[in-house]
């Protein structure tokens, strides 16, 4: 069935972004940009989350987080270019269920909201994003990578490389397969980008486990190794 998302957000290129992405991902997808018009349309569309700026005319998001909590358990992403801690643990306690800092990675917004609505049992897609080997967890739905028991900062891009390989362990992926199935539609680049993210992979994860390996299959690509004991 498909799910519908309210997008609160005031700077329209942002909130149309976001629509043509989640609508992408087979969202339904209404927006509202200022905080009165988003609360009328929290109540009226009655959506299965909502994505919510906090700098909004009218009334502010803690103003509109407050309106939703008072009748409502609607799951709601934080959106903000407020990053300090007190932000985050503000929205936290007063009910939001994930806080994401702009500038943000679009594909970083749509794993948390799958991530989300799974936690409330209403996403039945994407049910495996967790990946775990030996010294390694790739984990989507934190958006964490964690090697040999310690969090990596790594780039979204990176991460989501890195996931898609080890999804489907030993098969050979093309430098173009890559672009399409990682970049996607919007991307113009060219093939080496898909070589540069690789190496900056390898710096993290290498002379971790002798049981994966990132490799590199000559004249066609790159796949995700693993190793039998």
């Amino acid at each position: 069935m498909e799910k519908k998302v309210l997008v609160i957000e005031d700077d329209v290129n942002i909130a149309e972004l976001l629509r043509l992405y989640l609508e992408k991902e087979g969202f339904k997808v209404s927006i509202a940009h200022d905080g009165g018009a988003g609360v009328a349309a929290f109540e009226e569309e009655k959506p299965d989350l909502v994505l919510l700026d906090i700098m909004l005319p009218v009334m502010d998001g803690w103003g509109v987080l407050k309106e939703i909590r008072s009748s409502s358990k609607t799951p709601v992403i934080m959106l903000t270019a407020k990053g300090e801690t007190l932000d985050k643990v503000s929205g936290l306690e007063m009910g939001a269920d994930d806080y994401i800092v702009k500038p943000f990675e679009i594909k970083e917004v749509v794993a948390r909201i799958h991530a989300v609505l799974r936690r409330y049992g209403g996403d039945e897609e994407n049910t495996q994003r967790r990946l775990v080997f030996d010294k390694l967890i790739i984990d989507m739905d934190a958006f964490e990578l964690i090697v040999d028991g310690k969090r990596v900062d790594i780039p979204p891009k990176e991460m989501e490389l890195l996931y898609h390989l080890a999804s489907s362990p030993n098969r050979v992926y093309t430098r173009n397969q890559l672009l399409d199935e990682v970049w996607g539609f919007d991307y113009f680049g060219d093939s080496r980008t898909v070589d540069v993210h690789i190496k900056r992979l390898r710096e993290k994860l290498e002379n971790v486990s002798d049981k994966w390996s990132l490799k590199t299959v000559w004249g066609v690509g790159y796949k995700f190794e693993t190793r039998e004991d």
